[in-house]
């Protein structure tokens, strides 16, 4: 039987993800993510395998902490609900004082070289999964009369999940949490957009 760990994976497993996200997958070293986990790399090997392995469990992590609004979002009572709260919970999300500005899962898609080729694919699997689901409540939405019988659920969820995306970039380059809120309610003014 091997030694107990010395560090707390769960916080280091915290640590880790504010490093991938503030620097993307490519930018995060293996010493900045040992460093920001307070573990050497064998220990960082040993508890969660490589780095590619490690970010798996970081997107994780983020997708059922940071990015959980997105699955609330999705039990909101009306299409309209649906589209406010992901945008207003990305906003939120991108623009936090104490974490860093953007999305994890955008910043690590933005650069990745050919030996990245698996977190992007990772990243890529990610945000369809999101597209997919905001679809089906849309469709559902049609489905029960909420959204017009002609609307597109694939379309509009296509929209709010690119709007979404584009406020974790502007939100990574600096513009501040008011100025994208007011953005987001301009677009949806006039939900469902024609």
């Amino acid at each position: 039987m091997g030694r107990p760990r010395a560090f707390d994976a769960d916080d280091a497993l915290e640590r880790a993800m504010l490093v991938f996200w503030r620097h993307g997958y490519e930018g995060a070293s293996t010493a900045n993510l040992t460093n920001a986990m307070g573990i050497s790399t064998t220990s960082m090997y040993a508890a969660f395998g490589n780095k590619e392995k490690l970010f798996r469990k970081v997107l994780e992590r983020y997708t059922a902490g940071p990015s959980e609004y997105m699955a609330r979002a999705l039990e909101e009572p009306t299409a309209l609900g649906v589209a406010t709260a992901i945008l207003a919970g990305t906003v939120r999300t991108t623009t936090r004082p104490a974490s860093p500005h953007g999305c994890l899962g955008v910043q690590s898609a933005l650069a990745a070289s050919d030996s990245g080729q698996e977190v992007r694919d990772l990243l890529v699997d990610w945000r369809n999964d999101g597209y997919t689901r905001v679809r089906e409540r849309f469709q559902r939405a049609v489905d029960e009369g909420d959204l017009p019988a002609d609307a597109d659920p694939g379309l509009l969820a296509r929209y709010i999940t690119t709007f979404g995306y584009g406020i974790a970039v502007q939100a990574a380059s600096g513009v501040g949490r008011a100025e994208l809120q007011e953005t987001v309610d301009a677009a949806l003014r006039d939900w469902p957009p024609r």
